[in-house]
């Protein structure tokens, strides 16, 4: 049997259900997911594989206009998944307005793959208003193919799934058949603290954060893990480590249950907070944090 294989590339604006969704498309929590806009910052591969086909989702940040170098970065990521993707799928949702980023939808509107227009939170809106925005998608987008769903209650996922098993172009395997995503375990490890920070702090905290694995040793049992919170100021710092370190601590402990469960073994996690002053907007921080463009 003739085998497929492909790039199925998520694109759409912050909080529409992207993350969720390809945690549900590859099976895995690949993607970190919070109630906050800009929880995703880099272009993550999930990768399925059967005998037949393998399927790369790349899971991209949701489409801004940016205020600093990093946000830059990331529209990077998500405008770079226009150019390569074999499939599209575009993803907005029942709460935000349709015309919202524009720009970036006629980009979306000139691409010559196929177009899935994935519909999210329909769990949230009556059949009248779900018909309605069916109506207007078709307009805006007529050569896509509209799949309304809801990621959140895993409703319509399957029938967009096998969709996409028919759409793979015919290809050999890009990664290894074993291969699950194109990140190392260093990586999740970051993303795990950092959505901790987004759940635990609030304002403008989490998005001033950058996580760095400063020492990983790998032990039979256990391993031991360092790593250093970079903040862009000096005031950050004391927020993050809270009254006689509570705050800090509170991290650690809920971040290395998660780090645990993730690498099925023990771990021993040092946490530390630095100034790298205004690092969203200095080219060699970003380069050093993953973001090159």
């Amino acid at each position: 049997m003739t085998h497929k294989a492909g790039f199925v590339n998520i694109i759409g604006n912050p909080n529409v259900g992207k993350s969720t969704l390809s945690n549900h498309l590859t099976g895995e929590r690949l993607s970190i997911i919070t109630s906050k806009a800009q929880t995703t910052r880099h272009r993550i591969f999930g990768i399925v594989n059967t005998d037949d086909y393998q399927i790369i989702f790349s899971d991209t940040p949701g489409v801004l206009k940016p205020k600093y170098k990093l946000q830059a970065s990331m529209l990077h990521f998500s405008k770079s998944a226009l150019s390569d993707a074999d499939i599209l799928l575009y993803i907005t949702d029942t709460v935000e307005s349709p015309d919202k980023n524009d720009e970036f939808l006629q980009l979306v509107k000139k691409t010559e793959v196929p177009v899935l227009l994935v519909i999210n939170k329909i769990d949230l809106i009556d059949q009248q208003k779900l018909e309605e925005l069916v109506d207007y998608w078709k307009n805006e987008l007529p050569g896509a193919e509209i799949f309304p769903i809801s990621a959140l209650h895993d409703f319509n996922i399957r029938n967009l799934y096998d969709r996409i098993v028919e759409l793979l172009p015919v290809s050999p395997p890009y990664f290894d058949k074993d291969a699950l995503t194109d990140k190392p375990e260093r990586f999740f490890i970051s993303e795990i603290i950092r959505e901790k920070i987004l759940l635990n702090y609030q304002k403008e905290i989490p998005y001033s954060v950058e996580v760095e694995v400063d020492e990983y040793k790998e032990g039979a049992t256990r391993n031991d893990i360092r790593c250093i919170i970079h903040v862009a100021r000096d005031s950050q710092k004391g927020i993050i480590i809270g009254h006689q370190g509570k705050a800090l601590k509170k991290l650690g402990i809920d971040a290395r249950h998660e780090i645990e469960t993730f690498l099925g073994k023990k771990v021993f996690l040092e946490l530390y907070v630095k100034v790298s002053k205004d690092w969203r907007d200095k080219d060699n921080f970003l380069k050093n944090f993953g973001y090159e463009q």
